[in-house]
Formats: C-alpha cells, sequence, structure tokens
C-alpha cells in the first residue's frame, strides 16, 4: 500500500512583484531523489515589461533545471551563454564549483507559467567545471486522456535527453479533457507530485493547485484521475545517499563550504564570474543562521 503526505507548497517573493509556490525543501519533505528545490511561477498576466527579473546570483554543487509552460525568459550566465526557453522546452544549467545567471522575460511577453527545480549534484561531480544546455525537443506522448512530456530520465520505453548525474524521473502531465491513468513505480525510488493547474485525484485522496504529494512506500502501481485543464509534475528518483547542506543559492556538503561560497561571491572572486549584458545589481546573500564561522 502507497502511503501519501500532503504538503502545502508556501508563497514566496522573487522580488518586483513576482511570486511563487515553494514545494521542496519544506520541513516535511526535504527531497525527492537527487530532486532538492521545487518552485511553481504562474500561471500569472502582466504588462509588457513588468515580468520575471531575477538578478545575478550564483549557485554551487547542483543544477537549475527550468521547466517553461507559458510565456518566454530570457538566460544569462558567466559561461557566456544567451538563451531563450519557450513552451515545451528545458534549461539545463550545471553549477558545480560556480556559476552566475540572471533570468528575465522577454519585453513583450504578458505571460508567465513555469517550474523552476535544483538538482543536487553527487560530490563525485559537484565541484566541477560549470556548464549549460537547452532541450528544445522532448519525448511526449499521449495515453487516457493525459498528455505525457519527459523532462528526466526514462519511463516505460522513453528516455529524456537531459544530462543528469543520479538515477531520476521529471515528468509534465496535462489533461486538457480529464483522464485517468496509471503510474507505476520503481522499486527503491521516492516519488512526489506537485499539481501545477487544476485538481487530480491520486492514490484516492484529491489534490488542488499548489499542493505536494509526497509518496512515501513504493508499491503498487499509483491510480491518477485527472480533472479538465489539469497538470501536474511528476518527480521520482533514488534516495540522495549523501547529506547536503542548502543555503539561499548555494549547496554544499558542510556549512563551511556555503560560507566559503557567500564569501567569494560578496567579494566578486573570480569563482562566479559575471553576467555579459545584464544591466541590473548582483543579488545581495542574506547571512546564514549558523553565522559567519560555519560552525
Amino acid at each position: 500500500m502507497n502511503r501519501i503526505e500532503r504538503i502545502a507548497a508556501r508563497p514566496a517573493d522573487l522580488g518586483n512583484g513576482m511570486r511563487v509556490h515553494r514545494a521542496l525543501p519544506t520541513r516535511a519533505r526535504r527531497m525527492v531523489g537527487a530532486w532538492c528545490f521545487l518552485d511553481h511561477a504562474g500561471p500569472v498576466s502582466f504588462a509588457p515589461g513588468q515580468g520575471m527579473n531575477v538578478g545575478a546570483h550564483p549557485h554551487t554543487c547542483l543544477q537549475t533545471f527550468t521547466w517553461l509552460i507559458e510565456g518566454e525568459v530570457l538566460h544569462r550566465d558567466s559561461l557566456g551563454n544567451e538563451q531563450v526557453i519557450r513552451p515545451g522546452q528545458v534549461n539545463l544549467m550545471t553549477a558545480g564549483h560556480g556559476v552566475v545567471h540572471t533570468e528575465e522575460s522577454l519585453p513583450d511577453a504578458r505571460r508567465l507559467h513555469a517550474a523552476q527545480l535544483w538538482i543536487a549534484l553527487p560530490s563525485g561531480v559537484a565541484r566541477g567545471p560549470a556548464a549549460f544546455e537547452h532541450y528544445p525537443e522532448l519525448p511526449h506522448w499521449a495515453e487516457s486522456g493525459c498528455a505525457f512530456t519527459l523532462l528526466a530520465g526514462s519511463y516505460r520505453e522513453f528516455s529524456a535527453p537531459t544530462r543528469i548525474h543520479s538515477p531520476l524521473l521529471g515528468i509534465d502531465i496535462h489533461s486538457p479533457g480529464g483522464g485517468a491513468v496509471e503510474l507505476p513505480l520503481a522499486p527503491g525510488f521516492e516519488y512526489g507530485a506537485l499539481v501545477l493547474e487544476g485538481e487530480i485525484v491520486l492514490g484516492g485522496e484529491r489534490f488542488g493547485t499548489d499542493e505536494f504529494a509526497g509518496i512515501a512506500d513504493s508499491g503498487a502501481p499509483l491510480a491518477l484521475e485527472m480533472t479538465a485543464g489539469s497538470r501536474i509534475l511528476w518527480l521520482g528518483g533514488a534516495p540522495f545517499g549523501e547529506p547536503i547542506v542548502m543555503w539561499w543559492n548555494f549547496v554544499a556538503f558542510s556549512r563551511q563550504e556555503i560560507v566559503a561560497a557567500q564569501r567569494a561571491w560578496e567579494a566578486n572572486d573570480p569563482r562566479f564570474g559575471s553576467v555579459a549584458g545584464y544591466r541590473g545589481e548582483r543579488l545581495v546573500a542574506p547571512r546564514p543562521p549558523w553565522g559567519e564561522s560555519g560552525a
């Protein structure tokens, strides 16, 4: 029998009036496999020039994974990449030892609906070089009134092209007119589902928009019923076998590493570099709750 826990995504402010709902991490559930962060932005309408504008900020030891449903967003980073992401596409940035990026809605954009996730990198690759990849085409198929897009990992006969470093699964499931399917659960995987639009019934329990369902036990396939217009993000992964520390935009394996990264960012250390073409200000890192020593 599969045990399902209900977690309400909490609101968070990205600045400039752009609010999101944060499903991971929470006190109830820190991670699903290596998925360690999940923000749901929108759907929201805005006037031209008033959309997303996330200033230059650093990352370490993680991958940022952006899935766009509506709108157009420009990604820039300290590696020199400039990439517009459009609906149905994924941007994947590997931070490694350190990288800086910005995210902005295009000037004429009026809508935004997206999921922003982080993937914790295993220690063997976490401190390697930074990289960026754009995936304009992903596997997709239809089943029993539901449209599937495979974002990460493998599912049945499909495999996503996204370059990941841990056993993971990510699927967008959308049902324009309503539908019902069974979701198989791989032995040893953790699972979670965030409702992005509408309502669903998962394993006999009803969930609404911005509610997260954490699957505590893998067992028999889960029955999923979707109302017309509903959409979920279905995540899975093998339990991450290493303890990590998260603070602000950093992931690390100790508090001391977090403090070192913050100091490097504040000192404009070449470890992070700068984002060419971005005219806004760099974000300021808040002080970690454990103090500057990392003890």
